[in-house]
């Protein structure tokens, strides 16, 4: 069932693509140069926690950075944790270069799949992403900043909450701020504009399906 909230918003696409849609019934060939922009009356940047136990949290993150590298804003994706295995985003955000910058920082999952590391090693790679994560942040270059997996990191102890809620109040206004990872903290929750779950229902893995390029990883 539809919330007031999602039909108010569907009206808001639909008048908008009124035009379109009106030249459409009478035949004529709509052109990308016709398609209308939407520009919002008051621009904010917002912060954005994507969260839960399902797939899809860095997939939708990586999927806002390729929207916003669309209109020529300028991304920087920091990634925690991850940085032990290739993936396929990191051959792919290099196509999206120069408006994507990527960083990989981590030594992979602490404490999980075989991981060789102490639990110091990790923390010191994460307090250096966190480090260049606010320089970034505070930089002036960019549109949206994507911290993936954060939330796992400070649930780890990786980084302390402290740093992200600093991180929150020090954004500058119109940039996005995106952070993704299990577990996000109910204080994060609480400040953040838009908080999406990702729930699993199924998974292939469970089912003893190995991961699968360009799906997974």
């Amino acid at each position: 069932m539809c919330s007031l909230r999602d039909l108010s918003f569907a009206k808001y696409l639909t008048d908008s693509a009124e035009n379109r849609n009106t030249e459409k019934k009478e035949g004529k060939p709509v052109e990308d140069s016709e398609l209308k922009f939407l520009e919002p009356k008051k621009k904010s940047g917002l912060i954005v926690v994507l969260t839960g136990d399902g797939k899809g949290k860095t997939t939708s993150a990586l999927g806002m950075a390729l929207r916003a590298a669309g209109y020529d804003m300028r991304v920087c994706i920091i990634q925690f944790m991850k940085g032990d295995m290739h993936a396929g985003e990191i051959d792919g955000l290099k196509k999206l270069s120069p408006a994507v910058e990527f960083h990989t920082t981590g030594k992979g999952f602490c404490g999980i799949r075989g991981d060789s590391h102490s639990h110091e090693e990790h923390r010191k790679n994460a307090q250096k992403a966190a480090e260049m994560a606010k320089q970034k942040m505070l930089s002036g270059k960019f549109d949206m900043l994507i911290l993936d997996e954060i939330n796992n990191a400070v649930l780890l102890k990786l980084v302390d909450l402290s740093q992200v809620l600093d991180l929150v109040e020090k954004k500058p206004p119109l940039l996005h701020l995106i952070l993704t990872g299990r577990d996000a903290h109910p204080e994060l929750i609480a400040k953040a504009h838009t908080v999406t779950e990702m729930k699993e229902v199924k998974h292939a893995y469970r089912q003893g399906i190995e991961p699968q390029k360009g799906i997974d990883y």
